[in-house]
């Protein structure tokens, strides 16, 4: 990416001029303290009820980029925003082109096109207007304690060069009232950057990347803060070019777990680790286990 890390920002190569991306840093009024999560979404109407209420209320401000969804996405957010008292904090923009997949199909992408995940993520992140950032997905839920260490770090980072990581754990939806909590597998990925030159996304191998320089401290929080929802009768690996290549990297090793215990449970199989879990009657499984299982399993968390 340094090489093309142009003085004021990128410019696509499709020639869109209303999608070129002008640095954030660069703006005349600067950015202002404080961090925003920015979650990049398609159809993920039903998993927003859940996971913007916690997030409005954990952070300053919350942008929502949705890419071409046809279920009606940014009004269910808005909704949602609406209804937890916190329309002022959330921002919906919209980002028209169809973006890669990832595996093969990213690869075939120069990072410079509009389709690249690359340029995606960093038009959307270059839209943030505070000093810090949280690359948030649509479907992770943070949990009661999630949303508390999330808002007292959000006031803490606005101002230091770290980066945080933040372990979410695969809940598998069978229903509104059963799921299947998986806490056999150890996730921790880099989910908090600071906004400046040293942190822009480039293209990787099966997915982009954000450039990171050596020395910058990370910081880990701990397990059980916060879930990510799936939903046994969706379709939760469209997103790759060719799901059946995870067995082929060692860098997959995370959607390969999350593949078995897919279809294991699709199966009617529960694997090692994975905890089946059914809500009290009347409450809703996702708001069981991060309002009530999760805060209230003993500490430390047991996850293999």
């Amino acid at each position: 990416m340094t090489a093309h890390l142009g003085a004021t920002g990128l410019s696509n190569l499709e020639g869109h001029t209303d999608f070129d991306i002008t640095w954030p840093w660069l703006r005349p009024e600067g950015l202002r303290p404080g961090a925003t999560a920015v979650l990049r979404v398609k159809n993920e109407a039903p998993s927003l009820p859940f996971v913007l209420p916690p997030l409005l209320r954990a952070c300053d401000f919350v942008l929502l980029v949705d890419n071409d969804s046809d279920d009606g996405t940014p009004d269910v957010a808005r909704e949602t925003a609406a209804i937890a008292g916190h329309a002022d904090k959330l921002t919906v923009a919209s980002y028209p082109f169809s973006v890669a997949r990832a595996g093969a199909e990213h690869l075939q992408v120069h990072e410079l096109s509009v389709h690249s995940l690359s340029y995606f993520y960093n038009w959307c992140f270059a839209q943030v207007t505070t000093r810090y950032s949280w690359k948030w997905d649509g479907d992770m839920v943070l949990t009661t304690e999630g949303e508390v260490s999330m808002a007292d770090l959000s006031w803490q980072v606005g101002d230091v060069q770290s980066i945080i990581r933040v372990p979410r754990h695969g809940l598998y939806l069978e229903s509104e009232s059963k799921g299947y909590l998986d806490l056999g597998w150890r996730n921790a990925e880099e989910w908090g950057f600071p906004i400046g030159p040293d942190f822009v996304y480039t293209k990787a191998f099966e997915w982009e990347i954000r450039t990171t320089p050596e020395g910058v401290r990370s910081i880990g929080l701990p397990h059980g803060l916060c879930v990510e929802l799936k939903y046994l009768d969706g379709e939760e690996f469209a997103h790759w070019t060719d799901p059946e290549s995870f067995a082929t990297s060692w860098r997959n090793r995370r959607k390969r777990r999350e593949w078995e215990v897919f279809h294991a449970l699709k199966e009617g199989r529960v694997l090692p680790g994975v905890h089946e879990i059914t809500a009290p009657p009347g409450v809703h499984i996702v708001d069981h286990v991060t309002h009530d299982w999760l805060p209230h399993a003993p500490r430390p968390l047991d996850v293999g």
